[in-house]
């Protein structure tokens, strides 16, 4: 599969949910692999100088009722979560522990599923416990795997990366090469990929 989009994804931004349950479908309509890339939201906000959309009052009040929109259109479940906004260096530095393990979608499915479904407030370690070990993982493992050295770094290289590249906020995705954020965004991506498809098809005519 030589198509590709680059996802980087926080748990801790509804948008992002909802782009992640929207993206394996439109990859898989134009042929194309995903490309999951955890990294740190509130990292990458601090080293680019951005803030959050909810910490404007009239900005947040309209952004929950416009993601229910959204998320009813497409008919995702979804519930603000009553903890928002969530510390996710945890559940980052989780998402990193477990991707070279080959069950990151196992994973990304409970924790979002767990934040934006369910109201869990998996800042509480207990609740965060009972997620993981329900979706069938060791948690004691993966935390202890979350505090290695070389975790905490691919988390932060990636962050770093996708401020290089132009990245300001979550959800990202680059298709070849060319960027694109925001949920909303994702008509765009589909056009991206559409594009590659037909530069595809054109060089193997040559």
């Amino acid at each position: 599969m030589s198509k590709s989009v680059e996802f980087f994804f926080d748990y801790g931004s509804p948008a992002t949910y909802l782009a992640y349950k929207r993206l394996p479908d439109i990859a898989r309509a134009h042929g194309a692999e995903v490309k999951y890339r955890p990294f740190l939201l509130g990292g990458l906000l601090k080293a680019v100088g951005n803030s959050a959309p909810t910490d404007l009052p009239a900005k947040r009040e309209w952004m929950w009722q416009d993601l229910a929109r959204i998320a009813k259109r497409y008919d995702i479940p979804f519930k603000v979560n009553s903890a928002f906004p969530v510390n996710t260096l945890v559940l980052m530095r989780a998402a990193t522990a477990v991707e070279p393990t080959g069950r990151l979608l196992e994973f990304s499915d409970a924790i979002f599923g767990a934040l934006w479904e369910k109201d869990r407030n998996l800042g509480d370690l207990h609740v965060l416990r009972e997620v993981v070990t329900g979706a069938g993982f060791d948690f004691e493992q993966i935390a202890a795997d979350s505090q290695k050295a070389d975790v905490k770094d691919r988390l932060r290289v990636s962050t770093e990366e996708a401020a290089d590249r132009g990245a300001f906020g979550a959800p990202t995705f680059f298709v070849a090469g060319e960027m694109h954020f925001g949920q909303d965004r994702l008509e765009y991506v589909q056009l991206a990929l559409a594009g590659a498809a037909k530069q595809n098809v054109s060089q193997g005519a040559v």
